[in-house]
């Protein structure tokens, strides 16, 4: 996750943006978040992603107020992607279904040492001047779309190279020990009879 108090800034500039300034938010009191991109926008996002296309998007959500000072982003993501197979490079359309949770600290204290400890938690970040809603909600489709999607029915096979006149290496010939269990069996089964 993104520990940019801005977010907005990291945004590539075609991308859409759905700015909430926090100091706006009326009387700490709950805000309605919709985002459903036209089919224009849909495509910018899916080329963003390296997506073969984008047909549906939206999300509905809240930023309510937590605590005193803080804030969190809760809602609910609906998305069909469509990707390339990661065998076949057929398309596959996946549809997905997440819900997402950002927390905004105002006392989030963000380090400037070489060495930065990820927090366990990564849906909080520090509480910015802007909620950029349509980046946290494109940030949550990258991170669920399927990393090896695959069209129905397909297979990794096993991949055997030799460079010429030579055997093959294959998969049973790295494993030394496969083969020690048939022969326990069979010695066993060789004393009994």
């Amino acid at each position: 996750m993104s520990k940019n108090p801005e977010p907005a800034a990291k945004m590539p500039p075609d991308l859409p943006s759905l700015p909430f300034r926090v100091a706006a938010i009326a009387g700490r009191r709950s805000t309605h978040v919709r985002f459903a991109p036209d089919a224009t926008v849909r495509m910018a996002i899916a080329a963003a992603l390296d997506l073969l296309a984008l047909p549906e998007l939206h999300f509905d959500g809240e930023i309510t107020p937590h605590g005193k000072r803080d804030l969190q982003l809760v809602g609910k993501l609906v998305a069909t992607v469509v990707q390339p197979c990661s065998i076949t490079l057929e398309p596959v359309k996946t549809r997905i279904t997440e819900p997402v949770r950002r927390l905004y600290l105002a006392d989030y204290v963000v380090s400037d040492a070489d060495e930065v400890e990820i927090p366990e938690d990564d849906t909080i970040d520090p509480l910015p001047e802007v909620i950029d809603a349509a980046a946290v909600v494109i940030e949550a489709l990258a991170l669920a779309l399927p990393m090896y999607p695959r069209a129905p029915g397909v297979e990794l096979g096993e991949a055997v190279f030799a460079p010429p006149g030579t055997e093959p290496l294959r998969e049973a010939d790295l494993r030394p020990f496969a083969g020690l269990a048939g022969l326990v069996a069979k010695a066993q089964g060789g004393d009994k009879t």
